[in-house]
Order: C-alpha cells, then sequence, then structure tokens
C-alpha cells in the first residue's frame, strides 16, 4: 500500500528539522565558544544530518529490494552512531551549564529526527507519484 504522508505528517517533519536546526545554530551563534568550538558542534550537527539522510535511504532501498553495498549500509550506520558519539563527547567534556548541555542535545537529535522523516516523507511521495504515472 503506497499512501502519500499527510500535508499535516510533512509540515510537522519540516518544522521539527527547521526548529532543531535553527535551535542548535543559533545557540551556537549566541554563545561564549570559540569560534573552533563553534566550529567543531556546527560540523557534527551537518555530518550527522547527512548521515541519518544516508542511513535512511539505504535502509528504504534494502526494505524495497534495490541493491545497497554492505559497505556503504555499514558506513551508513557507522557515520550516525559517530555523529552522536561525537556530539556526546564533545558535550560531556564542555565547560557548559548542564542545561545548555541538554539544550544542544536534544536539539541535535530533533534535527536528525526531522531530517530522517523529511527524506521518508519524499521518499514516500516520489513512490506515490511514480505509482500514479504507471497506471
Amino acid at each position: 500500500m503506497n499512501q502519500k504522508p499527510s500535508n499535516a505528517f510533512v509540515a510537522a517533519a519540516w518544522i521539527a528539522l527547521g526548529i532543531g536546526m535553527i535551535g542548535f545554530i543559533v545557540g551556537l551563534w549566541r554563545s561564549d565558544m570559540l569560534l573552533n568550538e563553534k566550529g567543531y558542534y556546527f560540523t557534527v550537527l551537518m555530518f550527522g544530518l547527512f548521515a541519518v539522510i544516508s542511513l535512511q535511504k539505504a535502509v528504504r532501498d534494502k526494505l524495497e529490494g534495490i541493491p545497497v553495498t554492505e559497505i556503504y549500509y555499514g558506513l551508513s550506520w557507522f557515520s550516525t552512531l559517530l555523529t552522536i558519539t561525537l556530539l556526546v563527547i564533545g558535550l560531556w567534556n564542555a565547560t557548559l551549564l548542564p542545561s545548555e548541555k541538554g539544550f544542544y542535545a536534544f536539539a541535535f537529535l530533533l534535527s536528525l529526527f526531522g531530517a530522517i522523516t523529511v527524506q521518508k516523507n519524499t521518499r514516500d511521495s516520489q513512490t506515490v507519484n511514480k505509482n500514479r504515472d504507471t497506471e
């Protein structure tokens, strides 16, 4: 059963991605961290977003019978777990208030969730449209 995601779900996914990313980036912008620290956290965020989108695509391809090499599938999982680990290590060693650490952790996780969901919705919409064109 191929069903296009509802407009409300698509909007919620984009809002989650936007709030997570904007919150994280504004938090970095306004922080008293050194520029290299800000760069580290920004890079972890961007790498994390790419990793989860790649992972979602690889998982979905495998479920749909589209060939995915095991090395790419493994690298997608490794990259996703690595970004989370890098954020945890960075926040663990940061001289931030616990509330600030929590803010960055949850903004990061919300961003990753939003990216996965936006990718899923995009894929679902394309699948539904492709099936309509072939009918």
